[in-house]
């Protein structure tokens, strides 16, 4: 297991020094807020000591998330009100599908419920930098700004050269600057999911978890037939 964890810690750091190489080489000013060239960065570096994290205890194993509340206030706000206050314990993984994501959050386990802790929908929270990246913990709506109590996690690993490609093209005036292009090659993601479903985390321990549930057998509405179970969401200081 402790070799494991080592070899997760080091993938992740190759992936931080190719990208922070990248930055690098076009400006070497450090960014003093959320925009810049290296706002990639933030969203897969390591949480630091005393930051706010997530572990989402499951029946499979612990996921580990950091959060982004300078990003995305309100909906890490909402997901760690209803964690501290039980909402989600016990609560199913309903939606599994393979090299997509793995989605949960809904009390009644159908896709169909779950509210906001403010008991209405509220707004997306969107920002250039923070992606669908594999390992992103995002909102699950049903349209613009209709967040509720449902989130899903990246678990896709692939995207077509034709895809990075318009990325490309599209650059940072179209939403996707050089290194989040980059991250993407990497790492792998959903990007047709940006600008549409609010990044409000990322998983930094416990990938492994999230692959593995995103294998399990499912039937009809891509539920999981055996339950994948959310034990408890604890909220805690990163140490």
């Amino acid at each position: 297991m402790k070799g494991r964890k080592f070899s997760i810690l080091i993938f992740i750091f190759g992936i931080l020094f190719v990208l922070l190489t990248s930055s690098c080489s076009k400006s070497s000013e450090k960014n003093k807020d959320l925009g810049g060239k290296d706002m990639v960065l933030e969203q897969l570096s390591m949480p630091k000591e005393g930051e706010e994290i997530a572990v989402i205890n499951t029946n499979y194993g612990d996921i580990k998330v950091r959060l982004f509340p300078e990003a995305a206030p309100k909906a890490v706000e909402n997901f760690k009100t209803h964690a501290q206050n039980g909402y989600y314990d016990g609560v199913i993984f309903h939606r599994v599908i393979n090299d997509f994501m793995i989605q949960g959050g809904d009390p009644s386990g159908t896709g169909m419920g779950g509210e906001s802790i403010w008991g209405e929908s509220f707004e997306d929270e969107f920002h250039v930098y923070y992606h669908n990246l594999k390992g992103s913990l995002s909102m699950a709506n049903a349209g613009p700004n209709t967040n509720g109590s449902q989130f899903f996690i990246v678990q896709s690993s692939n995207i077509d050269e034709n895809t990075l490609s318009q990325m490309r093209n599209a650059g940072e005036e179209g939403g996707f600057p050089e290194s989040v292009t980059e991250a993407y090659s990497l790492l792998g993601g959903t990007p047709w999911l940006d600008f549409r479903h609010t990044v409000f985390g990322q998983v930094f321990e416990g990938l492994e978890i999230v692959d593995e549930i995103a294998n399990v057998k499912t039937g009809p509405g891509d539920k999981p037939v055996d339950p994948v179970i959310m034990e408890k969401i604890e909220i805690l200081e990163f140490k």
